[in-house]
């Protein structure tokens, strides 16, 4: 069996981030991840809620270390990693009722963050919930010189990279029919944003 990666940021944010998610997916009963990373949060998340069908998905060079995570589990309600690249992937229509992604969209391309708004709005069923935690601008502020200084970390190391303005996330939001209802704030000076796929039925 392959090795479990770990990482110790995502240990550290597990119980902050399930404390919404409780909250968030409590009526919810499938649940597609974007971008499950080690597969630790995936893992944690889909034992503390038995309720959910959790989905993980990620770059295929990802999808050892999240089985590893998966099988060392022993955990019935997750399911192993769809291929997943947000710029080209399509998913069953409406299969989802919840989805959540983290540390995602300042390592995305800001076209393939959009395009994930596409493909979660594509994914969820009317009235589905997205939940997606990170470090975020507001009126183009940081809310930490931390952030500040890990955005000119990513630019650095990859042009393409960066902490994006919420104002912008909910821009790609709206046009996939998503619309922005809370905004919480988690350690560490980031937070969970949840949108909600409008019901035009």
């Amino acid at each position: 069996m392959a090795e479990q990666p770990y990482s110790e940021y995502a240990a550290r944010n597990v119980t902050p981030i399930l404390e919404i998610l409780k909250n968030e997916f409590g009526s919810a009963s499938r649940v597609l991840e974007i971008g499950s990373g080690t597969g630790q949060h995936a893992v944690a998340f889909a034992a503390a809620m038995d309720h959910l069908h959790w989905q993980t998905s990620d770059l295929d060079e990802n999808h050892a270390g999240i089985r590893a995570w998966i099988d060392g589990s022993g955990i019935k309600n997750i399911a192993p990693p769809l291929s997943m690249d947000v710029r080209e992937a399509s998913v069953d229509q409406g299969a989802y009722d919840a989805a959540f992604s983290a540390n995602t969209a300042h390592i995305m391309g800001i076209d393939a963050v959009g395009k994930m708004f596409s493909l979660v709005a594509e994914a969820l069923r009317p009235g589905g919930v997205f939940c997606l935690y990170g470090p975020f601008r507001q009126g183009g502020e940081f809310n930490a010189q931390s952030n500040a200084d890990f955005d000119a970390n990513l630019r650095q190391r990859d042009s393409v990279m960066g902490i994006r303005d919420i104002e912008k996330l909910d821009e790609f939001a709206l046009a996939a029919g998503l619309q922005r209802v809370r905004f919480y704030a988690v350690p560490s000076n980031n937070n969970v944003a949840v949108w909600i796929l409008e019901d035009k039925s």
